[in-house]
């Protein structure tokens, strides 16, 4: 059985990873969600990740918001462009989510012969 899904707002948009080397891709991230999408100081996000995990994990820092406030910040900011924000927006109302409910009785067969996720 299918378990209904909670909506969650998103209220901030952070790319990191090599993607976000690509400033295009950025934009293109901040034009489909229509809003601010911002790139941190590094795209090593999991390396720095994992130092900070480190530097709790020894006591040189007493807390993960104390080193993230002093490790992590904000790079380049990009601002949506809103007429392609609203292209965006109609293709996902008006074709992919008629693509996904035309396509959900082959997701669910597809689960029925994997048994996946179980």
């Amino acid at each position: 059985m299918l378990k209904k899904r909670s909506k969650t707002k998103i209220t901030q948009l952070k790319v990191s990873g090599g993607g976000s080397q690509s400033g295009e891709i950025i934009q293109i991230t901040a034009n489909i969600f229509g809003m601010r999408a911002d790139r941190p100081h590094t795209f090593e996000t999991s390396g720095l990740g994992a130092a900070i995990a480190c530097a709790v994990g020894i006591g040189t820092y007493s807390s993960f918001n104390e080193v993230a406030g002093q490790t992590i910040h904000t790079g380049d900011s990009f601002e949506p462009d809103k007429q392609h924000h609203a292209l965006y927006d109609q293709l996902y109302k008006n074709v992919h989510r008629k693509m996904y409910n035309g396509l959900r009785p082959s997701y669910k067969m597809i689960r029925k012969i994997t048994n996946y996720p179980n």
